[in-house]
């Protein structure tokens, strides 16, 4: 969940893993200098506060309160750098918990705030719902009766795929279909720790006679695949329930709406930046989407003026040894759980042009391995990506999607970029 305010204030960015690197992004100094107080608390970066990139005493300029996860998610047993000095962490529910550490932490800020017409922003990043999907004692039990979705692609052979996703165990096994589900119940577990935050800070904010003057914005930075594909537990993929994310924006002047633009989480920073009043840097990856969420009707932006295509990459990893499956030792893979299905490897590199407007939806990608391994499809026809049309997509199609997505490689960003035909 994201806040800032206009008149004048800037608020909370809480999403559910904390990936955005704000020493890439200059939201902080540039808020900064707006005399904007700024607050963040939470995950920041997987290797922030290792000896390797300054230790905990490093805090990223332009932040007055800071409040970091050293390493990557957890939720007991964990060590944050307050302001840049340690503060270790033990698995006492009351006091360890972080979920409720980040919560109880920006609401002292608020309280602190008292009666002020300095603006603030607040960036909440918790580990929920990051593995290892740990809830707080009070949820263990919710949600015992569900499943992971049964879409139309759970359990489903990938047929016509990479092979890193073509090769999963199918059938999946009785272990790998207990993985899913018992992960997809515990993730929602320790989402109502989020519910829970949230609705603090928001009744705060009400207490405070700020809410309306307030920008939230509630996002993450992936998606997840429980059993897509027959593969249990991950988030590695190109398919949409990997690189599809939730946004959800309040505020003043923001229109009651589902907009149907393609908005990048690149796209948050030069957001945060325009509606603290400010004009985001022409250097700056992305484009401010506030013009879009005042607008009423979906129609009034017109196809030419927004984006309809981006670019989706990821580079494979792997491992020497995988734990507990020793065949796979040296192979180039990694993450190989349960029952030994592998959810990443070193050639699981690949590059993707999404496109999506009134007339098409659709997704090309190629992999870096040794076979230039391509993916194509229509999600309009075929929203569950069943089959991939790259073997009868015509000659005239090929080399336009290639070149296309050659195109979008060799692209350095600006915000003059609006689409490519």
């Amino acid at each position: 969940m994201a806040g800032l305010s206009t008149t004048p204030y800037l608020e909370t960015v809480m999403d559910c893993h904390g990936n955005m690197d704000q020493n890439n992004i200059p939201l902080s100094p540039i808020l900064n200098n707006r005399d904007t107080k700024l607050f963040f608390a939470g995950k920041y970066l997987n290797q922030y506060g290792k000896p390797s990139t300054g230790g905990v005493k490093h805090v990223p300029p332009g932040w007055d309160h800071w409040n970091a996860l050293v390493g990557n998610s957890r939720y007991y047993n964990y060590t944050l750098s307050v302001n840049g000095v340690k503060e270790k962490h033990g698995d006492t529910y009351k006091e360890d918990y972080l979920t409720d550490v980040i919560s109880r932490k920006a609401l002292k800020f608020l309280n602190s705030r008292g009666i002020t017409e300095q603006p603030f922003f607040m960036m909440l990043s918790t580990p929920a719902c990051h593995a290892n999907f740990t809830p707080a004692p009070q949820y263990e039990t919710e949600f015992s009766s569900r499943q992971a979705p049964r879409t139309g692609s759970f359990n489903v052979h990938g047929k016509n795929k990479h092979w890193q996703v073509s090769s999963a165990q199918h059938p999946m096994t009785q272990l790998s279909t207990s993985f899913s589900d018992n992960a997809f119940r515990n993730r929602w577990r320790t989402l109502l720790s989020v519910d829970d935050m949230v609705e603090q800070v928001i009744k705060k904010l009400e207490k405070m006679e700020v809410l309306n003057n307030t920008y939230i914005v509630f996002s993450s930075d992936n998606g997840f695949h429980l059993g897509q594909f027959s593969l249990p537990v991950d988030k590695r993929g190109l398919y949409e329930f990997d690189i599809r994310v939730p946004l959800w924006v309040r505020g003043p002047g923001i229109k009651p709406s589902v907009r149907q633009e393609v908005v990048l989480n690149i796209d948050l920073a030069p957001t945060f930046i325009e509606m603290a009043g400010l004009i985001p840097p022409t250097d700056i990856d992305g484009q401010s989407i506030l013009g879009l969420l005042s607008v009423d009707n979906v129609d009034q932006i017109a196809e030419t003026e927004w984006r309809d295509s981006f670019l989706v990459e990821y580079w494979g990893e792997h491992h020497p040894a995988v734990p507990n499956c020793p065949q796979y030792n040296g192979q180039g893979v990694a993450d190989c759980f349960p029952s030994c299905v592998c959810e990443d490897s070193w050639n699981n590199t690949y590059s993707c042009v999404r496109t999506l407007n009134k007339s098409s939806d659709l997704i090309f990608c190629q992999f870096q391995d040794n076979q230039s391994f391509e993916e194509f499809y229509n999600i309009r026809k075929d929203p569950d990506q069943l089959e991939n049309i790259i073997y009868t997509a015509s000659k005239q199609t090929l080399v336009h999607l290639r070149q296309n997505l050659m195109y979008y490689k060799q692209y350095d960003g600006g915000r003059d970029h609006k689409r490519l035909r």
